[in-house]
């Protein structure tokens, strides 16, 4: 029922593509996209009513639940129509690395899903902060 449908997904050639326009600087990321299968983006925009139907999206959630993906976190930042939004995150471990992350952004006026599949370490998931819209947050790290 969304107005707007947008998807892409990027395969192991594409990915390689992307990661040959990084900067040499940033060869940590290059080498943690190497160890990617695929990423794959879902976009759904709902007009001015917004998502018709919140079960929809809860059964989008319980069947990662269901199917043994670990959730990892649940984000909510409240303040009204535009800035009420929910992000969920959850992964497959292999051990202590993730075969798979899938993220779910939720606003009041669209759906975006995020599935990565790969065999990366923790350390990997690191060097990707600031790209496929990972977020680059602070580490405490001193920026030169």
């Amino acid at each position: 029922m969304a107005a707007v449908k947008n998807s892409f997904t990027l395969d192991r050639n594409l990915l390689g593509a992307a990661a040959s326009i990084l900067p040499d600087s940033d060869a940590p990321a290059k080498q943690a996209m190497g160890k990617l299968d695929g990423v794959s983006v879902h976009v759904l925009r709902f007009g001015a009513d917004g998502i018709p139907d919140e079960r929809a999206v809860d059964a989008i959630r319980d069947s990662y639940h269901l199917r043994g993906w670990k959730h990892i976190v649940t984000t909510s930042r409240g303040g009204g129509p535009i800035h009420d939004d929910v992000t969920d995150v959850w992964m497959v471990l292999d051990g202590v690395n993730v075969r798979g992350a899938v993220v779910l952004a939720e606003t009041a006026k669209s759906l975006t899903l995020v599935t990565i599949a790969g065999n990366l370490s923790t350390v990997d998931l690191l060097h990707l902060r600031g790209h496929f819209g990972i977020p680059k947050f602070d580490t405490g790290e001193t920026q030169q």
